[in-house]
């Protein structure tokens, strides 16, 4: 019997322990360790963020699920991995050991690097859902005394998407109160340009996304790093392409959400091989880690680095399509491996983002996700928004459900096809 270990249980880990369970024998064992109970589903955390959704609406309770497909779950923290001895240390005091460890923790969120940063200090955040329903729970005191309204992504972050679509969630809300004519609202990223993303663009996502901005009266700040955040401020400097200074800002705002830089978990930090300075786990291209071949990661806390260097630092996305991509070839691997055969099978690492501005939105497709492409492929309209929720259904539908079937490469041709429709 072998003992397979997925440390994480979110959008990659669950998914992870559900294709494992139909690739491996049944006589092996899969346990999933959580520091949460349940399941969230992130992508929705911008709806949440203004109340649109509800916690109970973007989670599932995963211990129920995973004894029905024969996988064990625990619910406790990481505190420290061994990987020399195939072990982790949970904060219960408890130790689980592994023969094959799949880290896919997602990250830790780096509020702490940039003062009076994070939702205990003088920003929202939709990082997690718990973070979003904070921020949806001052909302409607913000809308009863509206103000300025920043909103965007700090330097070192690599996940833009979510920062595009809270600034236009809320201006959707906004109008629906009839309330848009008293918000001032800003957009700041550390992106060299609107619609980079972290991918250096997608098609023409400058062009598009600027002209969202512009029709929706939504001023932007990019290239720029944050100094720090007062309670009704954010301290920001301007540079040129050569990363000199340009110009320093103080923008006001009443209301706040801005991206943070990721990083490793602390369980993870300093095991050297194993992690680069970040705390990111270094994989090969099998998601296998080259020192620690018992260990693989999938999801957003791998090593990628940036194609290309940005005057302010940013970092590389992973996407949805991506992380399942991950996911399916750490399942075939692992097998391969316990039959003495080497890994074969390679991720896709395409980028697929349904990006939600509340009324319509935008999709695009980078394939692969890093330039250069074979296909760059950009369409907004309706569609987008409706295409989002039907996602979020099916989502939550396979987590409940504990199925391990791929959703995004079964339905991007579909989806493709959705966005020729007339809005």
């Amino acid at each position: 019997m072998t003992h397979v270990v997925v440390l994480g249980a979110g959008l990659g880990g669950a998914i992870q322990a559900y294709e494992l369970r139909e690739t491996l024998a049944k006589s092996d064992k899969i346990t999933v360790i959580s520091d949460k109970s349940y399941f969230q589903f992130t992508p929705s955390n911008p709806w949440a963020g203004i109340g649109w959704r509800k916690q109970k609406e973007l989670t599932v309770e995963l211990a129920p699920v995973m004894k029905r497909r024969g996988i064990e779950f625990i619910c406790d923290g990481a505190t420290k991995l061994r990987p020399d001895d195939n072990t982790i240390e949970l904060a219960s005091g408890r130790e689980v050991t592994y023969d094959y460890l799949v880290i896919a923790t997602g990250p830790d969120l780096a509020f702490d690097e940039i003062e009076g940063f994070g939702p205990d200090k003088f920003t929202k955040s939709v990082c997690h859902v718990e973070h979003a329903v904070e921020s949806a729970a001052g909302w409607e005191d913000f809308c009863a005394n509206p103000g300025p309204i920043v909103v965007g992504a700090v330097q070192g972050a690599s996940c833009f998407g979510p920062a595009y679509e809270y600034i236009m969630t809320i201006d959707s809300d906004l109008r629906k109160r009839k309330i848009r004519d008293k918000v001032p609202m800003t957009f700041v990223s550390s992106e060299p340009y609107v619609g980079h993303l972290g991918l250096g663009g997608v098609g023409d996502t400058h062009g598009m996304l600027k002209s969202v901005f512009r029709d929706r009266d939504i001023k932007w700040v990019v290239n720029s790093k944050v100094d720090k955040f007062e309670e009704h401020a954010v301290h920001i400097t301007e540079v040129n392409d050569d990363g000199s200074e340009k110009e320093k800002h103080e923008i006001p705002f009443d209301y706040c959400m801005m991206l943070p830089a990721f990083r490793g978990i602390p369980a993870l930090m300093g095991i050297e091989g194993l992690v680069n300075p970040r705390g990111f786990v270094i994989v090969d291209e099998f998601q296998r880690n080259p020192k620690y071949q018992n260990i693989f990661a999938i999801g957003v806390c791998i090593a990628i680095a940036p194609p290309v260097m940005t005057p302010v630092p940013t970092g590389v996305p992973k996407t949805g399509l991506m992380i399942e991509s991950m996911v399916t070839a750490t399942a075939h691997n692992i097998p391969e491996i316990l039959k003495g055969n080497e890994p074969k099978e390679l991720p896709t690492w395409n980028a697929l983002c349904l990006a939600d501005f509340g009324d319509r939105g935008m999709a695009f497709l980078a394939m692969p996700q890093n330039p250069p492409r074979n296909l760059n492929w950009t369409s907004s309209g309706k569609w987008v928004h409706y295409a989002k929720i039907v996602f979020e259904w099916y989502f939550m539908r396979k987590v409940k459900r504990g199925v391990s079937e791929p959703w995004y490469e079964k339905t991007l041709m579909k989806m493709m096809k959705i966005n020729k429709l007339k809005d």
